[in-house]
């Protein structure tokens, strides 16, 4: 003859609660910042320089001295006979200026605040978080 026992048994089951929350603002703000650029402007002067000069060869080829570039300036001249001469020379100096122009640049930057908020405390709403 068989006794029935009582057995037991258990049972688990899980269940999510909330405690609380976190909020993340990201906030972009917007700065002008005076950005000193140098410029660099080029100028010529330009002098045209008397030389009257026979020369054997053909044109003299261009030079520099410094700075300045020197073109040679020929024109053919009746003599006994055809010979070159140079008339006149450019003088082309080159002259830098630099001048310092502030532009203003817009710079951003990312900030982030979080707050955290617990279950039983209301947003900003009013509404309790669940």
């Amino acid at each position: 003859m068989t006794i029935p026992v009582i057995e037991e048994r258990v049972h688990l089951d899980k269940q999510v609660v909330e405690k609380g929350s976190v909020r993340i603002i990201k906030v972009v703000n917007e700065q002008e910042v005076p950005v000193n650029i140098p410029l660099i402007q080029e100028e010529h002067d330009i002098q045209r320089v008397p030389v009257n000069q026979y020369v054997d060869t053909p044109p003299p080829p261009i030079r520099y001295e410094g700075d300045t570039m020197i073109i040679p300036i020929v024109q053919e001249v009746m003599v006994v006979e055809k010979r070159l001469m140079v008339v006149e020379e450019l003088h082309i100096t080159k002259n830098r200026v630099q001048t310092n122009d502030v532009q203003h640049v817009s710079l951003r930057r990312e900030e982030i605040r979080v707050e955290r908020l617990s279950a039983d405390q209301p947003d900003q709403q009013g509404n309790a978080q669940v």
